[in-house]
């Protein structure tokens, strides 16, 4: 590998780990900044998919490395068995495969860049790849990932086109193992699959009780829903009792002008009245001398 080569892929792991969304300005900025024909090259760099840039936080996470090395120690571990065997090794393979996509999600959302849907089942064919083909593997461990690896779909050159920079060999074959190290590495894998399987339902009891507290505080808001609707029902009934008492008030306040005015009015007259009959008194008294 030439060192433009070399360099090329260094720049590459350090974009190719960024959100996508600030992929092009971190990518122009650094071939701006390096310049010549490595510059160049990292201008072309694509863009990576979600489900890409993904895997890359897993790769850089250190879990997919160790989960390949795991996995061939399977692989060695499960020569000679009978189907039984190998089924329940298959099981394991494909909890493990799950509890990686799973932590690459995490990874994922603790950056800002929830998966969705059909990203996180590109991340689990991607991981899945990694775990068992070489090939695969050797190309998703770089980090340097551009788009999503589906060993089903793949076609000629489609790991090359799916990482950016150069296409590394396929993971060397290692040496023969003793059969103890046989022994100590399927422990080791089995051990991190019983670790997978617990924290699956460790998540899965950790659920089931946030949906129950869930369900509780839903029916709990709609009791309280039912309690306001009720009371704005009360509150519309008091609020035209009250206007009803207001217009009541006003119109005795009305009655009781009008029956005040009457009362004066009558009171002068017996004022009159009385002034009449004393004025008519004295004259009977004068015309009596």
């Amino acid at each position: 590998m030439s060192d433009d080569d070399a360099r090329l892929d260094e720049v590459a792991v350090d974009l190719l780990a960024l959100p996508p969304a600030r992929f092009t300005a971190a990518r122009n900025e650094r071939a701006a900044e390096i310049g010549g024909g490595v510059g160049r090259r990292i201008a072309k760099l694509r863009k990576p998919t979600v489900a890409a840039w993904a895997v890359n936080l897993l790769v850089r996470d250190g879990q997919l490395g160790e989960a390949v090395e795991l996995s061939r120690a399977l692989h060695e571990a499960q020569d000679d068995r009978d189907a039984a065997e190998l089924a329940r090794l298959g099981r394991q393979r494909r909890q493990l495969v799950s509890a990686l996509a799973r932590r690459a999600g995490e990874l994922a959302a603790g950056a800002g860049t929830p998966l969705s849907a059909a990203m996180a089942d590109a991340v689990e064919k991607s991981v899945n790849a990694a775990i068992v083909d070489e090939a695969a593997a050797a190309a998703i461990l770089t980090g340097r990932l551009v788009s999503a690896i589906d060993l089903a779909a793949l076609e000629d050159d489609a790991l090359g086109q799916a990482v950016a920079g150069s296409l590394p060999d396929a993971l060397p074959t290692p040496p023969p193992r003793d059969d103890l190290a046989a022994r100590r590495a399927r422990k080791a894998a089995e051990r991190a699959v019983r670790e997978a399987e617990r924290a699956h339902t460790d998540a899965e009891r950790e659920r089931t009780s946030v949906e129950k507290k869930l369900a509780a505080a839903r029916e709990k808001a709609d009791r309280a829903h039912e309690r306001v609707d009720a009371l704005r029902v009360d509150l519309a009934r008091a609020e035209k009792d009250a206007a009803d008492a207001d217009t009541a008030v006003q119109r005795r306040e009305g009655e009781h002008e009008d029956a005040t005015d009457a009362a004066r009015t009558a009171r002068r007259a017996v004022e009159r009245a009385e002034a009449e009959r004393d004025a008519e008194a004295q004259r009977d008294v004068r015309g009596g001398a």
